[in-house]
């Protein structure tokens, strides 16, 4: 196992900066305003040949008692639990807090090394209010600003040189000899996404809540399901783009965008009790823009009263909303009772076994033949297409290039009739495919 490191202070004191500037990306959320991070992310960082866990915390407020509150504290909890090596981040600005010395006596009973980081030291500014830090009880803070960069180094340096002291075991952790399925779990709000994931971790890693728009960060999860070594994504609600106006949440569907893109499946999750809105719609047409293979989870299916009827209905609205993605899977599941979850597995191990098909070139113009005596290409102006030969030029998904005649002119009618047939005749049910119709004269200038 990599040594996991995880940033913890109170809220706004920058750890999400933090954790961007130490992976060298813009994972993390960040905006001024305290408590936007949420749900802990893990990110990759790496100091010469040692490589680590980060952990991006929400500001810890052990003062919490109920709520929204109470969840975020216990899962940020959770993420403490788990480090090797915990960063203490303190506001040299703001000096030191009330909170700041909750963080530090609870930071005292976990027995694990802490080292003790003063941000926004950028400049001389905050450098007269430093000196508090001394009275946290870990000794001298390392004076950095998270924002500029400045200090980062030193910081870096003395992380490495408290991993390799405490021995972490295993640290030169070995790469898996097969990389992990990425899934990404997209939705409407409140569809119950976060709680399928946690049903499919059996643990409760990320923050739920019966109100909407709990999740902000597209979490990032390395887990196994079943015999599947997995990288899932928790996204934010989805709300129609017009709808959107506040900072954070215009920030969160980016982030859950980019999860989109990132991912090889995407797990569509529904409301049973209202499925197939127009929002949904859109959501599955971006991932098939995108060339994801989308399975589709009808959620909260414990809700639902006479369910062989209700799922013949939803499949009929999964037919005619989204023809593009006729014999995708459908599956009724339960994030709270966890029904389904095994079928979802299997539903997702199919799919992605269908978006890296390869099909032989010899089948694949066998095929083209047949297709064409049963339904030989129109002629426009008298003149007949010629389809003269198919080939598979990649995978993922699954994509095709013909070669004919005045490739402009075949109609779109035509396409469609080459699409289904083959998605029928080599079991491509759901997964986008791509064709490519390309002219020999396109090749030749002499033609």
């Amino acid at each position: 196992m990599r040594p996991r490191l995880a940033i913890v202070g109170r809220p706004n004191v920058g750890k999400s900066t933090l954790f961007n500037r130490l992976t060298g990306r813009r994972l993390a959320l960040v905006d001024n305003r305290p408590g936007v991070t949420r749900d802990y992310r893990e990110g990759a960082m790496q100091i010469g040949d040692l490589d680590m866990t980060l952990l991006d915390t929400a500001g810890l407020d052990n003062a919490a008692q109920v709520g929204l509150e109470l969840s975020i504290l216990q899962i940020t909890r959770q993420a403490v639990a788990q480090a090797d090596i915990c960063l203490f981040l303190v506001d040299a600005r703001a000096g030191i807090l009330a909170t700041d010395e909750d963080v530090a006596n609870y930071l005292r009973q976990q027995d694990k090394p802490v080292l003790l980081v003063a941000n926004k030291c950028e400049g001389n500014l905050g450098n007269s209010l430093v000196h508090e830090a001394y009275t946290l009880g870990f000794g001298e803070p390392l004076k950095i600003s998270a924002e500029h960069g400045d200090g980062i180094g030193e910081l870096i340096t003395v992380v490495a040189r408290i991993a390799v002291r405490d021995t972490i075991d295993d640290v030169s952790a070995v790469p898996d000899a097969q990389p992990p399925l990425r899934i990404a779990v997209v939705g409407r709000p409140n569809s119950g996404k976060s709680s399928l994931i946690n049903r499919i971790l059996g643990t409760d890693r990320l923050l739920t809540g019966p109100m909407p728009g709990v999740t902000r960060d597209a979490v990032s999860i390395f887990a196994q399901w079943e015999d599947t070594h997995i990288r899932i994504h928790d996204t934010a609600g989805m709300r129609k783009k017009s709808r959107v106006t506040d900072k954070i949440e215009k920030l969160s569907v980016a982030d859950g965008l980019r999860a989109v893109r990132f991912a090889e499946i995407i797990i569509m999750v529904l409301d049973s009790e209202v499925p197939f809105e127009s929002q949904d719609v859109r959501i599955a047409d971006l991932a098939e823009r995108e060339g994801r293979a989308v399975v589709f989870a009808a959620n909260k299916w414990d809700l639902v009263r006479g369910r062989r009827h209700h799922l013949e209905t939803v499949r009929e609205l999964l037919e005619r909303r989204l023809p593009h993605l006729r014999g995708a899977e459908l599956v009724p599941v339960s994030a709270k009772t966890g029904f389904g979850i095994k079928r979802l597995h299997a539903a997702v191990e199919s799919t992605h076994m269908k978006w890296n098909l390869r099909v032989s070139t010899g089948k694949l113009n066998r095929w083209l033949e047949d297709i064409k005596a049963a339904h030989p290409p129109p002629a426009p102006g008298g003149r007949r297409l010629r389809l003269r030969y198919i080939s598979q030029i990649k995978a993922r998904p699954p994509t095709f290039v013909i070669m004919c005649s005045r490739p402009r002119e075949l109609p779109a009618e035509y396409r469609r009739y080459i699409k289904n047939g083959l998605r029928g005749s080599f079991g491509l049910d759901g997964v986008p495919i791509r064709i490519m119709l390309r002219s020999q004269a396109e090749d030749n200038p002499f033609v």
